[in-house]
């Protein structure tokens, strides 16, 4: 056997060890997702924020993250190392959770240190991001991509969904015993720190593929922005763009239109936050699979002609079990929506441009987050239609989605050779899919990781 032949084979086993490592981080960051940032808006609510506190909680830290991502690809000059970029942010992230949890002791700042050190920990996160997807795009087989992802998520989903199951039971203890409701947040970000570090345990043992920055790969957020109503993935940006704008209209709101409007407690406000996790991993390997075969694009403009209604459902009723339901259909739409999004973007972007476009493609959603949740805002301050005011944001969040989705959809195409399908079809299948095989098979979640 020759000496390239050697290399090739240990890099091949370290390969598919760093797709199992990437596996065990995932589940790890998702346990700590779902049991701390997922009940930072919670935590707001519980310190008495306002409507405009909230909305800056959930849309100015992924504003200014985004726009900090402008940053990722001086800092990989810097390391000369994805791995260890993301692992040194991976770190600073881990240590705003302590200054997070002691904002309570504050005072009357407790609120403006709350978002400061939230925008700190989403800064730090989402600077991995744009890296995070160039290293593995390196390691996923390009054919197998939505496969991979799709399983991958579904653990995650997994991970999330009891993590955060548990953290609604804890707190909701703690209210029940003294009303001692700060304690389980303590004990929520506390776990949270923790889970974490797992997490950069398991990062820190992937392999990292030689990569080497090439100065003519670099084009500027300016030139990026002039240029994206010309190519593909431009025209990808600007939807999602858009898409998220309108969806932030109306998603700052969601929590304490629970909590304070229809005053379900934080166990009744757990369960229905969690529906959509559950849906999603039933999904996400459906999605998957289905993106390989018959193309990512095939699977946004799909999930993207059902997903605006979503909000308007929310109108209707206020009974528990058909909010429930609402959030499965969630769960079920964005599932597709992420998942084959995040394939489009490995799709069309090559090895050396990739972390510079997901950089610049999250800065434009960014800047989208931020203008959603403040025009949200100043929608709930010229309610006069509804008993509750955020169902008017609500509302305008539907019309938003309508109007973008058909405006932007049809100038997105596939980049890839698929197996040709209709939008009926292919709803059909995956229904036919979730209804005989998701539904009635009982996962084992660490079964993928024997060899097949």
């Amino acid at each position: 056997m020759s000496m390239a032949e050697k290399k090739r084979r240990k890099n091949q086993k370290k390969i598919e060890d760093s797709l199992k490592y990437s596996i065990l981080d995932g589940t790890f960051y998702s346990a700590m997702v779902g049991c701390g940032e997922s009940f930072f808006g919670a935590f707001a609510v519980f310190l008495r924020a306002t409507s405009f506190e909230l909305g800056m909680l959930a849309s100015l830290p992924q504003a200014l993250s985004s726009s900090a991502q402008l940053l990722t690809n001086k800092l990989m000059t810097i390391f000369k190392s994805r791995k260890k970029v993301i692992i040194t942010l991976a770190i600073l992230q881990t240590l705003m959770l302590i200054p997070i949890m002691m904002t309570f002791m504050f005072g009357r700042y407790k609120i403006t240190s709350l978002i400061f050190f939230v925008c700190l920990y989403w800064v730090f996160n989402m600077m991995i991001n744009p890296i995070w997807n160039s290293w593995m795009g390196d390691l996923v087989d390009e054919d197998h991509r939505g496969e991979y992802f799709g399983k991958r998520n579904k653990i995650n989903g997994i991970s999330l969904f009891i993590s955060f199951i548990a953290g609604g039971f804890v707190l909701q203890k703690f209210f029940e015993y003294n009303s001692m409701v700060y304690v389980g947040f303590v004990v929520l970000f506390t776990s949270a720190f923790f889970l974490r570090i797992l997490s950069i345990y398991f990062l820190a043992r992937k392999f990292e593929p030689e990569f080497i920055i090439e100065k003519k790969s670099y084009f500027s957020f300016l030139q990026f922005v002039k240029h994206a109503g010309k190519n593909n993935f431009g025209h990808f940006v600007i939807f999602m763009g858009f898409t998220t704008f309108a969806v932030n209209v109306a998603a700052p709101f969601f929590a304490p239109y629970l909590l304070n409007s229809l005053n379900f407690s934080y166990w009744t406000f757990t369960l229905i936050v969690a529906t959509p996790m559950v849906a999603k991993y039933f999904c996400m390997p459906l999605w998957g699979k289905a993106s390989d075969r018959f193309g990512s694009i095939k699977v946004l403009s799909l999930t993207s002609y059902i997903m605006p209604i979503v909000p308007l459902l929310w109108l209707f009723s206020k009974n528990i079990y058909y909010l429930f339901l609402i959030q499965v259909y969630s769960g079920f739409v964005w599932a597709g929506i992420e998942l084959s999004a995040f394939k489009f973007i490995h799709d069309t972007t090559s090895i050396q441009k990739r972390a510079l476009c997901v950089a610049y493609y999250n800065v434009i959603n960014g800047i989208a987050t931020l203008a959603g949740a403040f025009f949200g805002y100043l929608i709930l301050r010229v309610n006069y239609f509804f008993w509750s005011d955020f169902l008017l944001a609500f509302v305008v969040s539907f019309i938003l989605r309508a109007v973008f989705v058909l405006v932007f959809i049809p100038s997105i195409y596939e980049v890839r050779k698929v197996e040709p399908i209709s939008k009926h079809d292919l709803l059909m299948n995956i229904v036919k899919s979730g209804t005989t095989q998701g539904m009635m098979h009982s996962p084992i979640i660490f079964k993928w990781f024997r060899r097949k």
